[in-house]
C-alpha cells in the first residue's frame, strides 16, 4: 500500500494537481484582498476568515473536489493504462486506495492552503491601508477545528466524485455529478433538507445549529468512509473498464 501511495503522489507531481491545489485558494485570498481594500471602516478576524471558510466550504472545495478526481483518474483512462496497473502483483484495491488517499490528502493541505492565504491577505490589504487594521483575536484553532470538519464533512461528495470518475473513462459523468451537486448546492442554500445533502455537508460545519453541524459531520464522514469502502470494493471486483 506505501509503495502504490508514493507511486500515486510521483503521479500527481507530474501533473496539473499541484497547480489546482494552489490556484484555488489563491482565487479566494485574491477576493478577500480587494474586498477588504474596497472597506472604510476596520472588520473583525472573525468576519475575514469565516467568510474565506464559508466560499471555500460553499462552492470551490465541491468544485476543486471534482477537477482533483477527474484528474486523478484521467492520468489512467487517457493512456488506458488500467490493464497493466491490474495486471501488478499486488491487490487491486491498493490502486484504487492510494489514488483515494492523495485526492483526500491534497484537499486537506488545500484547506490548509486556504487559511494561510487567507491570513496573508488580510495582512497584505491592512499594510497597504491600515484603518483597515482587522479587530479582535484570530482564533486560530477555531479556525483550523471548522476546516478540519469541513473536511470529514466533505468525505462523502468526495466519495462519490472519486466512484464517478474512476468507474466511467469519460471525464463528463463526473464533471456532471460535481457541477449538478454545486449547482443544486448553490440555489437551494437555504432549504432545511440541505444538511443531508453531501454538496451542501462541508457548509454547514459553520452552521449555528449544533444539529445541523453533527448531523452533516456524521454523515458526511461516517457514510463517506462507508461509500468509499464500496467504491474500491466495487472497482477492484471490475474486470472490464
Amino acid at each position: 500500500m506505501l509503495t502504490a501511495l508514493i507511486v500515486e503522489a510521483r503521479k500527481l507531481n507530474r501533473s496539473l494537481a499541484l497547480l489546482l491545489a494552489v490556484a484555488a485558494p489563491c482565487l479566494i485570498g485574491v477576493f478577500i484582498f480587494f474586498n477588504m481594500l474596497r472597506g472604510k471602516a476596520p472588520m473583525a478576524w472573525e468576519m475575514w476568515m469565516g467568510s474565506s471558510a464559508g466560499i471555500w466550504a460553499f462552492f470551490m472545495l465541491p468544485m476543486s473536489v471534482t477537477a482533483l478526481t477527474a484528474l486523478v483518474a484521467h492520468m489512467e483512462h487517457g493512456p488506458k493504462a488500467w490493464d497493466h496497473l491490474r495486471a501488478l502483483p499486488r491487490p487491486r484495491w491498493t490502486t484504487y486506495a492510494a489514488k483515494a488517499a492523495c485526492v483526500l490528502l491534497l484537499v486537506a493541505a488545500m484547506s490548509l492552503l486556504n487559511l494561510a492565504v487567507t491570513w496573508g491577505a488580510v495582512r497584505a490589504a491592512a499594510t497597504i491601508k491600515p484603518v483597515l487594521e482587522p479587530t479582535g483575536d484570530l482564533a486560530l484553532m477555531q479556525h483550523l477545528t471548522v476546516v478540519g470538519r469541513m473536511w470529514l464533512a466533505a468525505i462523502l461528495l468526495t466519495a462519490i466524485q472519486f466512484w464517478t470518475a474512476m468507474r466511467f473513462a469519460s471525464f463528463v459523468p463526473a464533471l456532471a455529478i460535481g457541477i449538478g451537486g454545486t449547482f443544486f448546492s448553490v440555489v437551494a442554500t437555504a432549504a432545511e433538507a440541505g444538511v443531508f445533502f453531501p454538496w451542501q455537508m462541508p457548509v454547514n460545519m459553520l452552521a449555528t445549529e449544533a444539529w445541523r453541524v453533527n448531523v452533516a459531520l456524521g454523515l458526511g464522514g461516517g457514510l463517506g468512509a462507508l461509500v468509499l469502502i464500496l467504491a474500491l470494493s466495487h472497482l477492484s471486483a471490475r474486470e472490464v473498464r
